[in-house]
């Protein structure tokens, strides 16, 4: 027993030294990070409470949010969520997601997840007004995830995500890493969780679509490859804290809080609630409020989110279906921010 907690004294001390790393709040530098894809959110339940669940979001789910919740698969030995979003400017998300139990060794999961922008009508320095060719930008994100039982209440895991963007003929490839923690207070109702998201290296992009043809005064010619900065990834820290009211043995309401630190953008402070009855019936809402004062009112993309879920067995299949909406509060995109999830438990 002691060697355990010695060992998560230790992860609790590395992810301490990690985010005293990647914390900098370059504010100067907010939305030039490199991979935005990364902080599009997916799975409905995690969106409808706009991530402030951090401290109990489990299974399949948590891989995005938590890595330390995959550890709790609900009983099952297998589970798969596939989830679509309707993103702004007629943008498509989709994510795909399965876990297993390795037995005493702790829990594995992958997930993909692609963002398709579209096709958008090329440009170029000579032709700005168009070069009559269409581009289809393409985003994705491969994960590896781990997560285990460090004692019969905290639990740890860790992800490691391959990065690629492709536009026209220019590409970058990267690697991010995140870490979680999460303690699960038992009969007392109260949970706390840490995450630290998208630790990793700077991206650049490069390919044959920078090449240029220079032309000497002599008339030779040759080609030039245009180099382009390298941009940090978006990294974050985020702590949370949540608490189980019981009204009865099958009604429940989960209170959650969440402190979010980004590094190029906004530090967040989240609120959610969730209603569950029976764990087979949820209701779910939540809300941001940030000290930053460009991020306030209008000025503000998102907006509150809501949502729905259901969860019932058939056999020994357990299916769920989530919903989620995301208030946008910029008119001008004339979008709607829409999440669906298919959730199944083996």
């Amino acid at each position: 027993m002691k060697l355990k907690y010695i060992k998560i004294f230790a992860i609790v001390l590395i992810l301490i030294f990690a985010a005293n790393i990647s914390y900098s709040g370059p504010r100067k530098k907010i939305g030039t990070s490199a991979a935005p894809e990364l902080l599009i959110p997916v799975g409905s339940i995690g969106t409808s409470l706009s991530g402030s669940n951090l401290s109990t979001i489990s299974g399949v789910d948590a891989i995005y949010w938590n890595p330390a919740g995959l550890a709790d698969l609900s009983n099952k030995n297998a589970e798969v969520i596939f989830s679509h979003s309707t993103y702004i400017a007629d943008m498509k998300l989709e994510y795909l997601a399965a876990g297993a139990k390795l037995g005493g060794l702790g829990n594995i999961g992958v997930s993909i997840k692609t963002l398709n922008l579209g096709e958008i009508e090329e440009t170029s320095e000579l032709q700005p007004e168009g070069t009559g060719n269409t581009i289809k930008p393409t985003y994705v994100i491969a994960n590896l995830g781990f997560a285990r039982n460090m004692t019969d209440r905290i639990k740890f895991g860790t992800n490691v995500k391959i990065i690629n963007e492709n536009v026209a003929n220019v590409s970058a490839t990267g690697f991010a890493f995140d870490f979680g923690i999460q303690y699960i207070g038992g009969q007392s109702g109260f949970t706390f969780g840490i995450a630290l998201k998208n630790l990793g290296p700077s991206m650049t992009f490069n390919g044959p679509g920078l090449d240029r043809s220079v032309t000497l005064t002599n008339g030779n010619t040759y080609t030039e490859r245009v180099i382009l900065q390298d941009y940090d990834l978006p990294t974050s820290l985020e702590i949370g804290i949540g608490y189980d009211f019981r009204l009865t043995d099958k009604m429940h309401v989960n209170l959650f809080g969440a402190f979010v630190n980004e590094s190029f953008t906004r530090d967040e402070f989240k609120f959610g609630l969730e209603y569950n009855f029976n764990k087979m019936f949820y209701i779910r809402g939540a809300a941001s409020v940030t000290t930053d004062d460009y991020a306030q009112g209008s000025d503000y993309l998102f907006g509150p989110t809501f949502g729905a879920g259901i969860k019932y067995p058939f056999g020994n299949v357990e299916v769920g279906f989530d919903y989620a909406y995301r208030v946008i509060n910029e008119s001008a995109f004339n979008a709607t921010n829409q999440f669906f999830t298919l959730h199944l438990g083996f």
